[in-house]
């Protein structure tokens, strides 16, 4: 975590003088984004980017779970859209599989 961000409050990221932020959609918010030039998206979008990229780098949806605080393993799962690169190696081990049952098979 970045030093200028960190402990500035004990569970939220975003806040303003010290203070959680509630609500999201607000005028600064907007201006922001028309600022940036960032077309469609939504505060909520970075809650779904972040779920991703923690399912995607391994870490245990239980343990997920509770950080999002998710009431469920299937709404986590609403949350985090994963790409096919992290089931790489557990494709590659089927191929394996695969060719080792072939093997028995013509002996």
């Amino acid at each position: 975590m970045h030093e200028e961000v960190k402990d500035q409050h004990p569970k939220r990221v975003f806040t303003y003088r010290g203070k959680p932020i509630n609500q999201m959609t607000t005028k600064a918010w907007y201006k922001a984004l028309e600022s940036a030039n960032i077309k469609d998206f939504r505060w909520h979008d970075l809650r779904h980017t972040w779920a991703s990229w923690h399912v995607q780098n391994g870490t245990p949806l239980n343990v997920f779970q509770e950080l999002g605080d998710w009431e469920s393993v299937d709404m986590l799962r609403r949350y985090a859209h994963l790409g096919i690169t992290h089931l790489a190696e557990y494709s590659e081990n089927r191929v394996k599989l695969l060719s080792e049952v072939t093997k028995l098979a013509q002996s």
